[in-house]
């Protein structure tokens, strides 16, 4: 798979590129509706004897048109959501930065340089894809914008359970700890990515080391609580428990920083300095304030049975 980023304006003309069926979207997460509308492109590519693509953008839009400062916490980096399409068989990923001049381009000027002036002769999108100044161009509109040169596929909405797929409902699951139903959506185990940094290394003195994680990207933590994990480190999976918190028995919730503390079950090694992703299995249970460090240990000791079976159960 060939991945370019384009800045714009951009450099490309119709010669660089091969016929394209093009997936458009943010894609982010990549989950199961996302997939549909990427699978879709990409059957019209084989079908039709053509290249496929997947057209996203960096920054989130949201963080460029927003008044306000503003974060957005994802659901996958550009390295994830590259290693997800690419895993779909994609031949092309084109990044576009998306920044105040490019969100400013008019609805056929967007069509002219980004689809038209990219070789595209079919494009892909969900129902409610937007694209141009101010959003003003609709799926329906497109074809209008396409000047008789591509046609285009409209994905439906996709749900489950009857509740429409989207990266915004998996962000709320994740935020209430609901790590299983948004893996669902996923149509995989949701990932993180981090850094292993010094932590107060209370842990170790406990009979519990931990890797003090943080996180990178500014991917969405899921909500406080501890979590039956894996996490990999240089391209190796090893079995875990995650406490998301403030420490409450040793801290004052109002004056703590949110920490991620990863206790892996047979690893020893020192870690500092790696880079490390965590897969979230599943939430055992919420953060609580124990009375003393007894209690704490006996929990974790449950805690840590517990997430051996699960952890059991998914292999």
């Amino acid at each position: 798979m060939k991945v370019y980023t384009l800045h714009h304006p951009h450099q490309f003309n119709k010669d660089d590129f091969p016929p394209l069926s093009i997936a458009l979207g943010f894609f982010d997460g990549v989950h199961k509706g996302h997939q549909k509308v990427i699978q879709t492109a990409k059957e019209y590519a084989d079908t039709h004897g053509v290249k496929s693509a997947v057209m996203t953008f960096d920054p989130h839009p949201s963080v460029v048109l927003s008044s306000k400062k503003k974060s957005v916490e994802y659901l996958s980096s550009v390295d994830q959501k590259i290693s997800k399409i690419d895993q779909m068989g994609i031949d092309y990923v084109l990044i576009v930065r998306f920044t105040s001049a490019f969100a400013s381009l008019e609805p056929q000027e967007f069509v002219d340089q980004y689809l038209i002036g990219l070789n595209a002769v079919h494009i892909t999108a969900g129902f409610d894809y937007t694209y141009g100044k101010f959003g003003r161009g609709k799926m329906e509109t497109l074809p209008f914008h396409a000047r008789g040169i591509f046609t285009s596929t409209i994905v439906e909405k996709q749900v489950d359970h009857d509740e429409k797929i989207s990266s915004t409902r998996i962000r709320e699951l994740l935020a209430h700890g609901d790590v299983e139903i948004a893996s669902h959506l996923l149509g995989s185990f949701y990932e993180t990515e981090g850094l292993v940094i010094h932590g107060e290394k209370r842990g170790r003195k406990i009979g519990f080391p931990t890797a003090n994680i943080e996180t990178l990207n500014g991917l969405l933590i899921p909500s406080t609580g501890v979590y039956a994990v894996r996490m990999k480190i240089q391209n190796t999976w090893y079995d875990g428990i995650c406490n998301v918190g403030y420490k409450p028995t040793f801290n004052d919730p109002d004056q703590a920083a949110l920490s991620v503390e990863v206790h892996l079950f047979n690893y020893s090694e020192s870690i500092y300095g790696e880079k490390v992703n965590v897969q979230w299995l599943k939430r055992i249970r919420s953060e609580k304030k124990f009375n003393g460090i007894d209690e704490l240990i006996a929990q974790i000791e449950k805690d840590k049975d517990e997430a051996i079976h699960i952890l059991s159960d998914q292999r």
